[in-house]
Protein backbone atom coordinates (compact mmCIF):
# COMPACT_ATOMS: atom_id res chain seq x y z
CA UNK A 1 0.00 0.00 0.00
CA UNK A 2 1.42 3.12 -0.93
CA UNK A 3 0.09 6.37 0.80
CA UNK A 4 0.48 10.09 -0.27
CA UNK A 5 -0.46 12.54 2.53
CA UNK A 6 -0.94 16.29 1.44
CA UNK A 7 -2.63 19.32 3.02
CA UNK A 8 -0.56 21.08 5.07
CA UNK A 9 0.99 24.71 4.82
CA UNK A 10 0.91 27.61 7.07
CA UNK A 11 -2.06 28.89 9.14
CA UNK A 12 -2.60 31.23 12.19
CA UNK A 13 -3.08 30.22 15.61
CA UNK A 14 -6.93 29.11 16.23
CA UNK A 15 -7.24 28.18 12.22
CA UNK A 16 -7.70 25.01 10.45
CA UNK A 17 -6.36 22.35 7.99
CA UNK A 18 -7.65 19.27 6.46
CA UNK A 19 -5.34 16.82 5.84
CA UNK A 20 -5.83 14.22 3.09
CA UNK A 21 -3.89 11.07 2.94
CA UNK A 22 -4.98 8.94 -0.38
CA UNK A 23 -4.24 5.47 -0.59
CA UNK A 24 -3.24 3.22 -3.78
CA UNK A 25 -5.87 0.79 -2.76
CA UNK A 26 -8.89 0.43 -1.21
CA UNK A 27 -7.56 -0.71 2.10
CA UNK A 28 -9.18 -4.17 3.50
CA UNK A 29 -11.87 -3.96 6.55
CA UNK A 30 -9.26 -4.83 9.38
CA UNK A 31 -6.86 -1.80 8.35
CA UNK A 32 -6.21 1.12 10.57
CA UNK A 33 -5.71 4.22 9.67
CA UNK A 34 -3.18 6.50 11.72
CA UNK A 35 -1.74 10.22 11.93
CA UNK A 36 1.09 11.20 13.72
CA UNK A 37 2.94 13.98 13.24
CA UNK A 38 6.85 15.26 14.42
CA UNK A 39 8.02 18.24 15.39
CA UNK A 40 11.67 19.37 15.08
CA UNK A 41 13.83 17.96 17.65
CA UNK A 42 11.60 15.82 18.66
CA UNK A 43 10.08 12.69 18.62
CA UNK A 44 7.33 11.23 15.70
CA UNK A 45 4.25 10.92 18.37
CA UNK A 46 0.49 9.65 17.75
CA UNK A 47 -1.94 11.72 16.82
CA UNK A 48 -5.29 10.03 16.11
CA UNK A 49 -6.28 6.54 14.43
CA UNK A 50 -9.69 5.12 12.74
CA UNK A 51 -10.55 1.42 11.62
CA UNK A 52 -10.80 1.57 7.86
CA UNK A 53 -14.31 -0.01 8.57
CA UNK A 54 -16.58 1.31 10.96
CA UNK A 55 -16.79 4.35 12.86
CA UNK A 56 -14.23 4.33 16.64
CA UNK A 57 -11.46 6.42 16.70
CA UNK A 58 -8.73 7.27 19.27
CA UNK A 59 -6.97 10.54 19.77
CA UNK A 60 -4.20 11.84 21.47
CA UNK A 61 -5.00 13.78 24.83
CA UNK A 62 -3.55 16.53 22.94
CA UNK A 63 -5.49 17.01 20.06
CA UNK A 64 -8.72 15.68 21.20
CA UNK A 65 -11.95 17.85 20.81
CA UNK A 66 -10.30 19.87 18.18
CA UNK A 67 -9.16 16.97 15.63
CA UNK A 68 -11.52 14.63 13.85
CA UNK A 69 -10.36 11.78 11.20
CA UNK A 70 -12.55 10.33 9.02
CA UNK A 71 -12.62 8.39 5.68
CA UNK A 72 -14.35 8.92 2.12
CA UNK A 73 -14.16 5.19 0.65
CA UNK A 74 -15.17 5.88 -2.87
CA UNK A 75 -12.00 8.30 -2.42
CA UNK A 76 -10.04 5.42 -0.87
CA UNK A 77 -8.65 8.32 1.73
CA UNK A 78 -8.28 9.65 5.05
CA UNK A 79 -9.03 12.35 6.37
CA UNK A 80 -7.56 14.68 9.30
CA UNK A 81 -9.27 17.69 9.93
CA UNK A 82 -8.04 20.00 12.40
CA UNK A 83 -9.80 22.91 13.86
CA UNK A 84 -8.47 25.41 16.86
CA UNK A 85 -4.87 25.03 15.72
CA UNK A 86 -1.98 25.91 18.39
CA UNK A 87 1.81 26.78 17.79
CA UNK A 88 2.38 23.45 19.47
CA UNK A 89 0.64 21.56 16.63
CA UNK A 90 3.79 22.99 14.10
CA UNK A 91 4.83 19.51 12.80
CA UNK A 92 5.86 17.09 9.98
CA UNK A 93 2.17 14.93 9.97
CA UNK A 94 2.48 11.55 8.68
CA UNK A 95 -0.45 8.99 7.96
CA UNK A 96 0.05 5.21 8.03
CA UNK A 97 -1.27 1.79 7.33
CA UNK A 98 -1.55 -1.23 9.94
CA UNK A 99 -3.42 -3.99 10.37
CA UNK A 100 -5.47 -4.96 13.34
CA UNK A 101 -8.88 -4.93 15.24
CA UNK A 102 -7.87 -3.45 18.33
CA UNK A 103 -8.09 0.13 17.86
CA UNK A 104 -6.21 1.26 21.30
CA UNK A 105 -2.84 -0.98 20.41
CA UNK A 106 -2.83 1.48 17.27
CA UNK A 107 -1.62 4.86 19.39
CA UNK A 108 2.41 3.14 18.37
CA UNK A 109 4.10 3.57 15.81
CA UNK A 110 5.42 -0.17 16.41
CA UNK A 111 1.95 -1.04 14.71
CA UNK A 112 2.27 0.11 11.21
CA UNK A 113 3.19 -1.50 8.34
CA UNK A 114 2.87 1.34 5.77
CA UNK A 115 3.84 5.06 5.95
CA UNK A 116 3.27 8.39 4.11
CA UNK A 117 6.07 10.72 3.46
CA UNK A 118 4.76 13.71 5.33
CA UNK A 119 3.27 17.01 5.21
CA UNK A 120 4.50 20.13 6.52
CA UNK A 121 1.81 21.78 9.26
CA UNK A 122 3.37 25.02 10.43
CA UNK A 123 1.06 27.15 12.82
CA UNK A 124 1.53 31.26 13.46
CA UNK A 125 1.31 32.75 16.88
Amino acid sequence: VQLQASGGGVVQAGGSLRLSCATSKRPDNNYVMGWFRQAPGKEREFVAARGWSGSSAVYADSVKGRFTVSRDNAKNTVYLQMNSLRPEDTAVYYCAVGVGLILSTFRSLAEYDYWGQGTEVTVSS
